[in-house]
Parts: C-alpha cells; structure tokens; sequence
C-alpha cells in the first residue's frame, strides 16, 4: 500500500480467505452436545465428490433457469450494459498519466493502458495499450484475472500488477515498465499468494505475504513484514516487524511528501484494530521499529503537508506524559482528524485537531488528500455531499463542493503529487456523471453516462421503518410512477463492517426487475456504516440481532405501506448480506416469498475454521468462546434449519475459486436445505473469486440466473426485461 490507508486492505479482509486446501477431519473444537456434520466433504474445495456434487447441482439449476426466456432477456441486456463502449472509463492517476482497466466484447479479460490527463479531461482520451491480459494469458497459458496495481510514486514509472489465477484474492506479483510496455526483466516477482506490497524506494519493497517462507496468521494473511531489495531472494529479505498468528496481518505502508518519505509497519490483532510502528530506524538493521501513541481503532487516510489524516471510531481525548494526563480537544467518534507527524514521531499529541465532526444524522464517510486540498464526502441521512478542506494561517478552509445532490459523490481518484481529484455522482435515477475538481474552479464535468433505462417511468424515495427497539432505519424504494397497490419487490440488503449503501444508478439486475413490473428497495440497517462507526456498532458480537430486527422490521414496513406483500417480497445480499439473507430466511420465513443468498457465511460455528474466518470474530465473535458460541448459535443459519419449518424457496450462488468466503458455506446450507425437504437451487461459478464472476459475460450470466429466480417466484408471468 503506498499510503497509510488499510481501508482497501481491510475490505479485501472484510470477506478475505486463503486458499490452503481444507482437510476433512474430526473436528474436536464442535461441543459434544452438537450432532456431527454430515456435509463436512464439502467444504473440500476441489475434491472430486464435492465438486462432482456442485456439477450435479449446477446442471438442475441451468436447467431450470436457462430454459427461461426471461433468462436469454435479462442476460443479454446486462451484458449490453456490462461492455457497452460508451461507459465511463474511470481511471486514477499515475505520475503524468491516467490509468485506466477495460474489459469489453473483445477484450474479455481487459486492456491495462493509459492517457494524458489533457485529453482525458477533453472526454476523448487517446489511449495507449500497456499491457493486454488476453493476450498475456494466452502466451503464458494461464487463466489471469488484473487484480491492480502498486505504483510508484511521484512519476509511477513502474508498477506491481497483480495477477490472480481464476479471479481470487491470491495474486502474482510482477514488475511492469510503464515506459517500455513490458515487464521488467530481472524485476520484482513474488509468487501467487495472500500478500501486501509497498514501494519503499525504486529498489526496495514493503512486502508481507502468506507462504512462500513467510509465517501466516490464522485469518491466512502475512505474519512477517520484510524489506525487500532488488536482486535479493526474498528468503534472505529483512524481517521488520512479526506478529503472533492469531492476529489478522501484518503489512507495510509508505507515505511521501516534501518532507520525506516515512515507512510504516501495521500491524492488525483485530479485524477493525491497528498498531501502527513507524520503520525509520529499523531499515538499516541498526534501530526497531516504534510504535506510535495512536488509538488502535483510528482508520489513518494518508499523509497532507506534515499531517496524517485520519477517522476516529471511538471518542479519543489525547493523552502524554507518563500519568497520561488528557491534552487538547476531545475527537468525538466518526470525526475527521489530523495530527501533525514530526510531533506523532516525537510521541506529542498536542496538535491533534478534529476538522469534521459528525452529527446524530450525519457522517464522514471518506476523505481523500490531494496536494493542496483535502476532499470529504459526508452523508445526511444517507445522501452525499463533498467538502474542501485547505489550511490558512490560523485554522482551516471549509467550503461546499458545488455538484449534484441526493445521489452518491464517490473520489475516484485525487492525488497527494497533484491538485486534481476526479469526483463521480450518481443517483438511482441518473446516470454517472465524472468531474474534475481543482481547487479555487467550478466543477468541471468530464464525461457522462448515458441513460441505460427510461428513469421517467420510475421514482425513488426514502422511507424509515421502526425497528423492535424504536430505531428508525432508512430504506430507499424504487418503484413505478403512479403505483397503485402492492407489487413483487426485491430487498436488498449487507448491513455490515461499516460498508453504507448509498444510492447508485440502477444495475442490470435491478433495471430487469423493475422493467419486469417490480419495485427495488434497498436496506440501510444497523452494521453499515450509513450513519458512521456507531450505526456499525450498534450490531456488533452480541448485538448482531439487532442487523436482522432491522430489516425484519423494513420487509414488515414495505408490507404495512403496501409497496408489497410477503409472498411477493424476494430478498437478496452477497457475502455478510448473504449471511443476512440466511438469517432473515431461518428467522423470519412469514416475511418473504424468495430468498437469494450469494457468496454467503452460513456456518457461523464454523466460520473461523473456513479460510479467512478468523479475521472476522471482531465483527461477529469467536465461536470457541462460549459466551460468543451462544450468540451465534442462536441465529447461524445453517445450525437453524429445521425439516418441519416452511421456507420461501432459496437460490444459493458462490464460486469455486472464491478464497475470501468459503463456497462451504453456501454447498452445506444448500444440501442440507434439501435433504430436509425444501425448495432450494444451487449454482456454483467455477472461476470468479468473491464476485462469482471473472468477467463481463459471467456478471451478465449471474445476473440473469438471479433475476429469472427471482422472477419465477414471484412474478406471476413472463414479461420480457429486453
């Protein structure tokens, strides 16, 4: 990571697994009390009865659903959607350059290439192929899926690309001539793993990696940061800083500005907990690092003129000296902060200042630092708008980006070497619109996303539902103009490791279901992060019922308000909302008429043990801690299926090749749904990763496998979605 923002590396973790095989044992962790498993083969991935069970499955599924003809519909106007030429090509900035990646009808596994930014800004950017992954993959015989790139900065001449084999989390890493259009002979290469990189310098890496020599830890992420130089064997690499296995990673972490260049080691006990050490004086072996007087839950954004920039989750009053007497000005809890670093390095927290704080209703959901200015994105009840902040002589700068509202402002790209920041809006309704922000100018409107649909026809609100314990929780519906009376309705929902649903332009998925008649709605419940750290908070561990009382109480508001019915309501969520769905489904089967649960945890007393399980328990709790045990035991979905219970009828999607959720999940609640005598589907990609999709045609392919589920559940007659 080339600044001290693990955000993109904690949510990568947030659903992250490894791809060590899974050994079929006894397993003397489960409470005598508890039956044996009798699907413990399938949480094999690729054994040969597993995987012959998953062909078996997948063929009744496409049986079923292919032979649709809403299926044929729905698939092709995704995928219409999916490569059409005319989509934004939204690219981050690279020294000089913009990159961008591409994926289309012709380039299926994608273009990597780069513009100048003058004709980028023109919306008629000249691109330059850098490198083509069809072509790279059919030279070298392997199944490659782009998983990004680490480049260096400020002229980010060279670049890490990472490869991964099939689209998971395990990637390649290999050095890349930006210049030449070629990988680097002799250049950094680090074998497919779970792994982090960092440049350091233009011959030295940050790296922590899992296997390959390196530790790992039991979430199956690096144990061992190293120091890296060019030539040097990555066995005989520096070790920096190891941690014990049962925290979740380690990883580096490299911040540049006109002072200098500060290396960085983050060391990670918990899933949302850090410890930051700062590597200085322990690169040239002499010195060890040292550990900075930071709260372990801040969520640090990067480094702005001397100051690192950062997200409290908890109230933080700054303390020094030895009794730890309080100084300066209490941060409250989801506030953006900055602290100057030469007095964070000297261990002086007295300059530590909150610059937005939030409110009841209120919160900062990003920030980005560009080279004169700091770019915010706040929500009010979970609409957008986008702050500028730049510092004065006493004090700082505060004015409202002027851009759209009530829709979703996301920084695509803004730069700590440069003044521009490119800002994406959006909205149900509308379609994309990219700007470009420079500070002191109006906002600068780049390219724009054609209409995918007629928004003419529709109209999108905001609705509160009462919770059982009185909180309100927002919900978004999207429905036909002049509605009258209820219609089949999809709910969709994640409410989890502070992620907020926001509102977006509609999907394919989305577009299918309400030009098939239907109303689309979108849960905004407790464990998001829709109203900052405390709405995730509130349903951490033992609270986690509070998530699933909270979209109970939306499907039962959607069906008092009549937007809906149960039998004509369907639920739909992926990974943590797929575990939503598995609960809502277990617990509440009066409520809904189908049920879609994609990449799912299901297994919650099993969970730790399936890939990278373990780097969850601080959002779930531990299932070998008894109290914790009893908690999820009392809502696991797969523990919670009963043969006398009436279910809505489930389709269940994963991926072979997802090593961040274990398809076990999904497989075991899938047969054991069956064995017990209720309707369920299962389809499992055999590439894909956590998406279930490696590229445009498997998203229009899972897509359209999901809404002809859901249609013939609770639509009661074909009407073309083309």
């Amino acid at each position: 990571m080339s600044a001290l923002n693990v955000q993109g590396f904690r949510r990568l973790l947030a659903a992250a697994g490894r791809t060590l095989p899974i050994l079929i044992l006894a397993e003397a962790s489960l409470l005598a009390a508890e039956p044996a498993d009798p699907y413990l083969w399938l949480e094999d991935i690729e054994g040969e009865p597993a995987l012959a069970w998953v062909e078996a499955q997948n063929r009744e599924s496409e049986a079923r659903l292919t032979a649709d003809p809403r299926f044929s519909a729905v698939e092709k106007a995704a995928y219409r959607v999916y490569a059409a030429t005319d989509r934004i090509p939204y690219a981050r900035q690279a020294g000089q350059r913009l990159l961008n990646f591409w994926q289309d009808q012709t380039h299926v596994r994608g273009l990597l290439r780069s513009t100048e930014l003058q004709t980028y800004l023109t919306g008629e950017p000249q691109w330059e192929v850098l490198l083509d992954i069809d072509q790279l993959a059919e030279a070298e015989g392997e199944n490659w899926v782009y998983k990004g790139a680490e480049c260096l900065e400020p002229d980010a001449s060279r670049c890490l690309l990472m490869l991964s084999r099939g689209g998971g989390d395990a990637v390649t890493v290999r050095e890349f001539d930006l210049d030449a259009k070629r990988f680097v002979t002799d250049g950094f290469v680090s074998s497919e793993a779970k792994q982090s990189v960092a440049w350091l310098d233009a011959d030295r890496l940050l790296i922590a990696k899992a296997g390959d020599g390196f530790r790992a830890t039991d979430s199956g992420y690096g144990a061992e940061l190293r120091l890296w130089r060019r030539d040097e064997p990555l066995a005989a690499s520096q070790l920096l800083l190891e941690v014990p296995s049962d925290h979740v990673a380690v990883s580096g972490a490299v911040l540049k500005d006109a002072l200098g260049t500060f290396p960085f080691a983050v060391d990670a006990p918990a899933f949302f907990r850090e410890d930051v050490y700062y590597l200085g004086d322990a690169l040239d072996g002499e010195g060890a690092p040292r550990k900075l007087p930071l709260p372990p839950d801040v969520d640090w954004r990067g480094l702005f003129q001397g100051r690192l920039i950062g997200l409290t989750r908890s109230e933080w009053r700054p303390s020094s000296g030895a009794a730890g007497e309080p100084i300066g000005q209490t941060i409250p809890a989801g506030a953006l902060f900055s602290v100057p670093l030469g007095d964070l390095l000297a261990g002086r927290l007295a300059g530590v200042e909150a610059l937005v704080r939030p409110t009841a209703r209120r919160a900062v959901t990003d920030v980005r630092v560009g080279r004169s200015s700091l770019y915010v994105s706040v929500t009010e009840d979970v609409v957008m708008q986008l702050l500028e902040l730049r510092p004065q002589e006493a004090g700082w700068g505060r004015q409202n980006v002027p851009l759209p509202g009530n829709g979703t402002l996301s920084i695509v790209s803004a730069n700590p070497h440069s003044d521009l920041a490119l800002v994406n809006f959006e909205a149900f309704l509308k379609p994309d619109t990219l700007y470009a922000i420079t500070p002191g100018k109006a906002p600068n409107p780049v390219t724009q996303l054609p209409a995918r649909f007629d928004a003419a026809k529709l109209s999108a609100r905001q609705t509160f539902a009462t919770s059982s314990d009185g909180v309100k929780v927002p919900c978004f519906v999207i429905e036909p103009k002049g509605r009258r009376g209820p219609l089949p309705t999809l709910l969709y929902g994640y409410g989890g490791f502070e992620i907020a649903l926001t509102p977006s332009y509609l999907s394919p998925l989305a577009t299918a279901w309400l030009q098939s008649g239907g109303v689309f709605a979108i849960a905004n419940i407790r464990g998001g992060g829709e109203y900052g750290p405390q709405w995730h908070q509130a349903a951490l561990g033992p609270n986690r019922q509070r998530a699933y009382d909270d979209f109970a109480a939306i499907a039962e508001h959607l069906a008092a308000t009549g937007v809906t019915r149960p039998q004509q309501l369907g639920i739909y969520g992926g990974s943590n909302g797929g575990l939503l769905v598995g609960v809502a489904l277990t617990q509440r089967p009066d409520l809904y008429g189908a049920a879609v649960s994609a990449v799912p945890l299901l297994d919650m007393l099993r969970y730790d043990k399936l890939l990278a399980g373990a780097s969850w328990t601080g959002e779930y709790g531990d299932p070998d801690d008894p109290e914790a045990r009893r908690w999820l035991a009392a809502y696991s979905p797969y523990q919670n299926t009963h043969p006398d219970a009436v279910y809505p009828p489930v389709f269940l999607t994963t991926s072979t090749k997802d090593d961040r959720v274990h398809p076990g999940h999904a497989r075991k609640m899938a047969a054991r749904l069956k064995a017990q005598g209720h309707e369920a589907l299962y389809y499992e990609n055999t590439e894909g990763g956590h998406s279930a999709a490696a590229n445009l045609a498997q998203l229009a392919r899972r897509d359209a496998l999901v809404a002809t589920f859901l249609m013939q559940e609770l639509m009661a007659e074909p009407n073309s979605a083309d």
